[in-house]
């Protein structure tokens, strides 16, 4: 079974909090089956309501009820008997009855239940549920494995994850045997992604063709979401969708409309984007003006890059072939895409909000984030001259911007040179927001 960070989450939300929790992120993420396990542990008695298995739920929520009497409801649909103070209720696929927005305030309010929802695509279909006042309804996002989550699930020892986690918090160099087993372990991750479906898959079968065939239909899975959920404007999206893989391979990664259509404007396609933002699918980051703080009031909002929001499907859609290469470590493909998409996500998984810096005059940075109150620049290198970064440097001897310290994640070992940090690629695994502050966390055997 894999162990996820979201069910000491989800722990303590239960212990220590009564709102309402909605837990949103991509389709194949593993929310419902972390709700489950965690929700029976919790609570003595488990009532799960599918509002598509189960179509006529949506009569409970169809008029406006007081809490009393949708409870009445609830309570004679429900195949389990709900025992006041000792019931979690969850109500799962919630994008196919809106209406629930209304009561949940209620029911929280009523208190004899504790409520979870989830669904796909929520945040397509249910803006509206953030719309609840504060204090009823919290939001958790799901994210596919990060990496250190799929090494403990590959049976990466406590004793090499401790030692990781020991040289990011001293600043010392890896153990060399340890640091090209985590490059190599880190080369599996790149094709096998985070999926919990696709992971599951290869501990089972260890058979790479069985891992595509899981990738496969869970590709094929967003692109009926496509076709299913906006009609008006689903051949868009499937051609932004599908053109992301050749984008991130073109020379500056940023998505060029004029690759979908000579005369196309950011406007017309606009929504196309946020959909597969809303959806979970792809991870955009922004362009910043300058690397100043606040970023979002430098934010471009029209110049952005499109990454998935799983890097092995990324490696997926490229093909069998470069798969084949990435897991042997081929040193004569480029795999700055890759190791671009497997950033984007570990920053994003940790609760950074991507950007990236381009000029003309200084060049482009991959990412800049704010890190401890601080703008922190942030550069992947997947070749052997990662010390060459030439944007990277403009930026650190432009004064006006009062950069402190950057950092380079690339296939070497750990060093220092100035004010820039050389770390290898896959210690983005520890980089957090509050990197410092907190403990990073280390898995235990299960």
């Amino acid at each position: 079974m894999l162990n996820r960070k979201i069910y000491s989450y989800l722990r303590s939300f239960f212990e220590n909090d009564k709102k309402a929790l909605l837990v949103s992120g991509a389709r194949q993420v593993g929310k419902t089956f972390a709700i489950r396990k965690v929700g029976k542990e919790c609570f003595e008695h488990f009532v799960e309501l599918n509002f598509i298995e189960n179509p006529k739920l949506k009569s409970i929520f169809e008029q406006p009820h007081d809490a009393k009497a949708t409870l009445l409801r609830l309570s004679a649909l429900a195949e389990t008997q709900l025992v006041p103070r000792k019931t979690l209720v969850f109500f799962d696929e919630v994008q196919e009855c809106p209406e629930i927005v209304t009561s949940i305030k209620f029911l929280v309010d009523e208190g004899s239940y504790r409520y979870v929802m989830s669904g796909s695509l929520l945040g397509v279909e249910l803006n509206d549920l953030r719309s609840v006042p504060v204090g009823y309804l919290a939001e958790k996002e799901m994210n596919p494995l990060d990496f250190e989550e799929f090494s403990e699930a590959i049976g990466m020892s406590d004793e090499v994850l401790g030692h990781l986690q020991k040289c990011f918090e001293n600043k010392q160099p890896v153990d060399k045997v340890v640091h090209e087993k985590m490059l190599e372990l880190l080369r599996l991750y790149l094709v096998v992604g985070g999926l919990p479906a696709v992971v599951t898959k290869y501990i089972e079968t260890n058979n790479l063709q069985m891992v595509r065939q899981e990738q496969e239909n869970i590709i094929n899975l967003y692109r009926k979401d496509i076709a299913k959920y906006d009609p008006d404007n689903r051949l868009y999206i499937k051609d932004i969708f599908d053109m992301i893989p050749s984008e991130l391979n073109a020379r500056n990664k940023r998505f060029i409309l004029k690759s979908l259509h000579e005369k196309a404007k950011f406007e017309r396609y606009k929504n196309s984007f946020l959909w597969l933002a809303d959806a979970g699918v792809a991870l955009p980051t922004y362009n910043v003006e300058e690397p100043r703080l606040p970023l979002k009031l430098n934010e471009q909002r029209s110049l952005f890059k499109l990454f998935l929001n799983d890097v092995g499907l990324l490696a997926y859609l490229y093909s069998v072939q470069f798969q084949q290469q990435i897991i042997i470590g081929e040193t004569n493909i480029n795999f700055g895409a890759i190791f671009e998409n497997f950033a984007a996500q570990e920053l994003h998984a940790h609760g950074y909000t991507l950007y990236y810096f381009n000029s003309k005059k200084q060049g482009e940075l991959d990412f800049v984030v704010e890190h401890d109150g601080r703008i922190l620049p942030i550069e992947i290198k997947s070749g052997k001259d990662y010390k060459r970064h030439n944007a990277l440097s403009n930026v650190m001897a432009n004064a006006e911007y009062d950069i402190r310290s950057a950092i380079v994640f690339s296939n070497g070992n750990y060093e220092v040179q100035g004010r820039v940090d050389y770390w290898p690629v896959y210690m983005l695994m520890y980089l957090q927001p509050t990197a410092f502050e907190n403990p990073v966390f280390v898995f235990k055997p299960m």
